[in-house]
């Protein structure tokens, strides 16, 4: 009697192996269109006056919302001076956030309290999003370019 019941649970235990092996071998279905990841821009533009800047974007649903915006059209806002660090201005969107406390320096550009773009020409630490960075200025020419006046037309492309 007591090898019947081994045998049978032996029997019970090898189909329970055979049915989690061949779980575990199926296929992954393909991502659906809901599933797969927000595909944004690598690179942005600000306009100011007659420069135009590259920006060189972070990897987050911040630019990825801002990409898909800008797909649509070009977005001018203005921008004011703030604390003698950073041009701020209204972008007239509001983008998901993903603050977390840092310090900027002369270039970043940052989304603040979801709804505005700064532009730093100095330094600030605080919690806020990143969007990205100027490519190809130094320190001075950014600060030259940001403070040259109180309030300047910024406008935001993708080409």
């Amino acid at each position: 009697m007591k090898r019947r019941k081994f045998a049978a649970l032996c029997v019970l235990l090898a189909a329970v192996v055979l049915i989690l092996s061949a779980c575990g071998a199926s296929e992954v279905p393909p991502e659906t269109p809901s599933e797969a990841p927000t595909v944004g821009a690598e690179e942005m533009f600000l306009t100011i006056g007659e420069r135009k800047i590259s920006v060189k974007l972070e990897k987050n649903a911040a630019t990825a919302a801002l990409a898909e915006i800008l797909r649509e059209g070009d977005i001018t806002y203005t921008a004011h001076d703030y604390g003698g660090f950073e041009k701020v201005g209204d972008l007239g969107h509001t983008l998901p956030r993903s603050d977390t406390q840092q310090t900027t320096g002369a270039g970043d550009v940052i989304l603040y309290l979801g709804n505005q773009i700064v532009l730093f020409y100095g330094s600030n630490s605080w919690s806020y999003t990143k969007l990205g960075r100027m490519q190809g200025l130094s320190a001075a020419e950014i600060r030259e370019i940001l403070t040259a006046g109180e309030e300047i037309s910024v406008t935001l492309s993708l080409r």
